[in-house]
């Protein structure tokens, strides 16, 4: 059985990611942990490949930058991203989403109304 340190949240944004010369493309985040990911995508990638990775959270910011992401695991079109290196500004944005995805709904509802 499985036990996860950190709550994972069902989210549908757009990411897009590279390493040097090995792989890049385009795919959807369909979890996502303040430790980590699961990408959606139709690029073969493999266990261990250290990725950048941006999160495209919302279209009125620039997206997230995670400077280092090690794939864990990679299987039928989707894989895993730990997240190991962010710049203390993208750690900040990224604890926020998550921090959002947290809240119940009618709380998220409460505070974007009263913004």
């Amino acid at each position: 059985m499985e036990h996860r340190q950190h709550p994972r949240f069902p989210v549908q944004f757009r990411s897009s990611f590279s390493s040097a010369n090995i792989v890049s493309g385009d795919g959807n985040l369909g979890d996502l942990s303040i430790r980590g990911c699961r990408v959606f995508s139709l690029i073969d990638v493999k266990v261990g490949t250290a990725l950048q990775l941006r999160i495209e959270v919302s279209s009125g910011e620039p997206p997230i930058q995670v400077s280092q992401a090690v794939v864990r695991w990679s299987r039928g079109g989707s894989f895993g991203l730990e997240f190991m290196t962010l710049t203390p500004d993208e750690w900040a944005r990224l604890q926020h989403v998550v921090k959002e995805l947290e809240l119940e709904p009618y709380q998220r509802d409460t505070q974007e109304q009263s913004v």
